[in-house]
């Protein structure tokens, strides 16, 4: 699991429109990656949809936000039209990118080969260094939002 300190690890994921998305070519800039469990499921609709209401001030900061699953693109499509979401949806099919970074719960929920990633927060700096990690075992915990805008003021 990657921490702060670490080098980001290059990944390459499809967005909702089935473009292929490279994070090395994401450098350059402060990026903000938010692992989540699962489309349509309340407490991911609800972090994902204050990704959205801050997503302004994140703007403002030269940051760029991805929110990351292991839903398909498709899945990922309705719900950022459902709850207009202003960023970027990943698929990271089978969750090797989340095991990467923040992990996965394998069996979740107790269904057999349900694997979904962890809640997990990543914001990389303009030279590819993580500066903060977030990563929850609960996955209805959200993630401390005072604290991102804080590391991404500095």
């Amino acid at each position: 699991m990657l921490k702060k300190g670490d080098m980001y690890v290059d990944f390459e994921l499809v967005d909702t429109n089935l473009n292929r998305v490279k994070l090395s070519n994401e450098i350059g800039e402060k990026i903000v990656l938010v692992f989540y469990p699962g489309a349509f499921t309340s407490v991911c609709e609800k972090e994902l949809c204050s990704f959205r209401d801050i997503i302004a001030k994140f703007n403002n900061l030269n940051a760029k936000v991805f929110g990351i699953s292991v839903d398909t693109p498709f899945s990922n499509k309705a719900f950022a039209e459902k709850n207009r979401l202003n960023f970027t949806l990943l698929s990271d099919f089978g969750g090797k990118v989340s095991e990467k970074y923040g992990g996965v719960h394998k069996n979740f929920i107790d269904i057999e080969n349900y694997t979904v990633s962890k809640r997990a927060v990543y914001i990389i700096d303009e030279s590819g260094k993580i500066i903060y990690d977030w990563v929850s075992d609960d996955p209805g915990k959200e993630p401390p939002y005072e604290e991102i805008e804080k590391i991404l003021t500095r």
